[in-house]
């Protein structure tokens, strides 16, 4: 057991490369990818940023399709107040992009197989 709660038990990069294309292969349809953290941040575009802050800082050029996001954590309280344009800018458009993606799915009608 691990003693630290908050403690995330990460995926080894074998993981990512093992498994990450064929999950993707089986969900063609996706529109907008959460990118939470470093491991997941440095499979996709934007990894050239240093740090968690610069990537998350240039969400706008990543959305609508991928949003940077910090880890929700308890340890990161520290970073949303020293980054109060994170809740301010990022979430209200996540939230949009995500109502927007939700009632399109809601008003699609399956077709007969």
């Amino acid at each position: 057991m691990n003693p630290d709660p908050y403690c995330k038990l990460d995926q080894t990069p074998e993981y990512a490369a093992q498994w990450h294309s064929k999950i993707m292969g089986l969900l063609p349809n996706i529109q907008c990818t959460l990118l939470i953290e470093q491991y997941a941040q440095k499979h996709y575009p934007g990894n050239g940023f240093k740090t968690l802050t610069d990537r998350v800082r240039h969400w706008k050029d990543f959305s609508p399709e991928y949003f940077v996001l910090p880890h929700p954590s308890p340890r990161n309280q520290m970073w949303l107040q020293r980054n109060p344009w994170f809740e301010k800018e990022v979430v209200p458009e996540l939230r949009h992009t995500v109502n927007e993606l939700l009632s399109i799915e809601s008003s699609f009608q399956p077709t007969s197989v």
